[in-house]
C-alpha cells in the first residue's frame, strides 16, 4: 500500500473484530513513527499501549462512572474550543448526525445515542488502545508534533493492514484512567487511539463522510 492508498483508505473505524494484533507489528509501526517530524527535534510524545486484562480493567473502570453522567468527568483540556461555530461547529455536527443516520439511530432517541457513545469506552472493540499523554508545560506548537505522531501512526498501521480510531472521547475520563494506568502526574492526559481490524459488515464503518473542499481551506496566491 503506498502513501495516497494509506491516505484514502484511513477513516475513523467505531466497530472492531475481535482479531488480535500481533505486538511486533505494533513494536515495527511505532519504531517506523519515530520517524515523525517535531519542532526541534522535540519528540514530546508519550503513549501507553494495553491489551488483554489491562485494557479490560481500564473499561470496567470507566463503565462504573458512565451513569453518572458528566459529573464523572475531568477533562484537562477543552476538547473543542469555547465558541466553535460557523463551518466548524457544522462540520463537527455534521459528522455525528451522519453516523447516527448510518445506524438508524433518530435524533430524539436520546437513550440509544447514549448507549452507542458509551462503545467510546470500550474502544469500539479493538483488541489494543494506546493512551497518548504529553508534559503539560508543552505548548501549541509541541501538541501539533502530538498529532503528527498519531498520524504517522495510523497511515503505517494501515500500510499492515490494520485500522484504528482516535478518541479524544477518553480525556473526559481522564482522572479515571490516571487510577488504573501509570501516567505522570507533570503530563496532560490527551487521547486514545484504538488499533485493530475494521469489521467489514459495519455500517457504521463506511458511511460518507464528508470533507471541505479545497477553495475552503487553501489560498494560491502568485499562480498563473
Amino acid at each position: 500500500m503506498n502513501v495516497t492508498e494509506a491516505v484514502s483508505s484511513r477513516r475513523s473505524i467505531r466497530a472492531f473484530l475481535d482479531t488480535p494484533v500481533d505486538r511486533d507489528v505494533l513494536e515495527r509501526v511505532l519504531t517506523m513513527a519515530q520517524r515523525a517530524p517535531s519542532g526541534g527535534n522535540t519528540q514530546p510524545w508519550h503513549g501507553v499501549v494495553l491489551t488483554g486484562e489491562p485494557l479490560a480493567r481500564l473499561i470496567s473502570r470507566v463503565a462504573d462512572d458512565l451513569p453518572k453522567g458528566t459529573a464523572a468527568h475531568a477533562p484537562e483540556y477543552d476538547i473543542y474550543p469555547k465558541g466553535l461555530d460557523g463551518a466548524y461547529e457544522s462540520r463537527r455536527r455534521g459528522v455525528g448526525e451522519d453516523m447516527y443516520a448510518s445506524l438508524a439511530i433518530p435524533r430524539e432517541d436520546r437513550m440509544a445515542r447514549l448507549m452507542w457513545f458509551a462503545r467510546n469506552f470500550q474502544a469500539f472493540g479493538a483488541p489494543v488502545l494506546m493512551l497518548v499523554h504529553t508534559p503539560r508545560y508543552m505548548g501549541p506548537p509541541q501538541w501539533s508534533d502530538v498529532g503528527m505522531w498519531l498520524q504517522t501512526i495510523m497511515l503505517l498501521l494501515r500500510g499492515e493492514g490494520l485500522d484504528s480510531c482516535p478518541q479524544e472521547a477518553w480525556a473526559i475520563y481522564s482522572r479515571q484512567i490516571r487510577e488504573v494506568v501509570a501516567i505522570p502526574d507533570d503530563h496532560i492526559f490527551f487521547c486514545g487511539l484504538a488499533i485493530g481490524h475494521r469489521d467489514p459488515d459495519a455500517v457504521v464503518n463506511s458511511f460518507p463522510v464528508a470533507r471541505a473542499p479545497l477553495e475552503e481551506a487553501v489560498r494560491w496566491e502568485g499562480w498563473q
